[in-house]
This record gives C-alpha cells, sequence and structure tokens, in this order.
C-alpha cells in the first residue's frame, strides 16, 4: 500500500470514527422515541453516513474529489449507492443477527455491525466514490 493510500486510510480511520460517535449518538436519541430498533439503526446510520461523506469531501479524499456541484451531487449518489448500501444494509442485517436473534445489548450489537462493514466502505470509497473521473 503506497504512503497516500495509507494516509487516506488513516484520515478515513479519523472521519468514520468520528461518524461512529454521530451513528451511536442518533441511535440513542431514535430509541429514546420509542421507535423499533430496527428503524432507529436506518436512521441512525443514514446520519452517519451524511456526516461521514462530508468529512470525506473535505478531509479524506480532498485531492480526489471533482469540483462543482455536479461533481459533489455525484460523488455523493455514489457514496449512497456504494457506502450507504453497505453500512445500511449490512447494519440492518447484522443488526437484526445481533440484537434481535442472539440477544446482543443494542450498543454491543451496532459497534460490531459498524466494525464488520468498514473494510468494504474503505474500499468502495477510495476505489469508486472519490476516485479521480
Amino acid at each position: 500500500m503506497s504512503a497516500t493510500r495509507h494516509l487516506r486510510l488513516a484520515k478515513f480511520c479519523i472521519a468514520g470514527g468520528i461518524g461512529v460517535g454521530v451513528q451511536v449518538v442518533a441511535l440513542a436519541f431514535f430509541s429514546t422515541m420509542k421507535l423499533d430498533y430496527l428503524r432507529a439503526t436506518a436512521l441512525a446510520v443514514e446520519c452517519a453516513l451524511l456526516h461521514n461523506f462530508l468529512w470525506h469531501w473535505h478531509f479524506t479524499f480532498v485531492s480526489q474529489t471533482p469540483s462543482g456541484v455536479r461533481g459533489f451531487m455525484l460523488s455523493l449518489l455514489r457514496f449512497h449507492v456504494s457506502n450507504g448500501l453497505i453500512s445500511l444494509l449490512g447494519n440492518l442485517l447484522l443488526m437484526r443477527l445481533l440484537a434481535g436473534g442472539l440477544g446482543l445489548p443494542l450498543l454491543s450489537a451496532n459497534l460490531a455491525s459498524i466494525a464488520i462493514c468498514f473494510v468494504a466502505n474503505f474500499l468502495a470509497s477510495d476505489r469508486w466514490v472519490f476516485r479521480s473521473y
């Protein structure tokens, strides 16, 4: 792995780490609203997705981001198609298994789900979402 890719991975981890906090706080918030844990998870993942996209756009992949509104919107769409599907479907399936099936506490199940989806999200962002056009 090149030095540039190592730096990008480190930045991805920083932004994603903050995004984990966003997702956990959002999950706690939506859970207090008496939402079903899967609906609360979906909303929390979307909050983290939007947060992470903005961080990746301005920090992680800044040297690769296209300019203009069109480039921003295309990257946002790609991010939702890749990282969104990976995170949303991955988190929902894993939460169903870990919290719903195995009875793990909500926070533990959510953190495990996030960790499992991490590698696929980095590869999708690095190789497709924020690639140079």
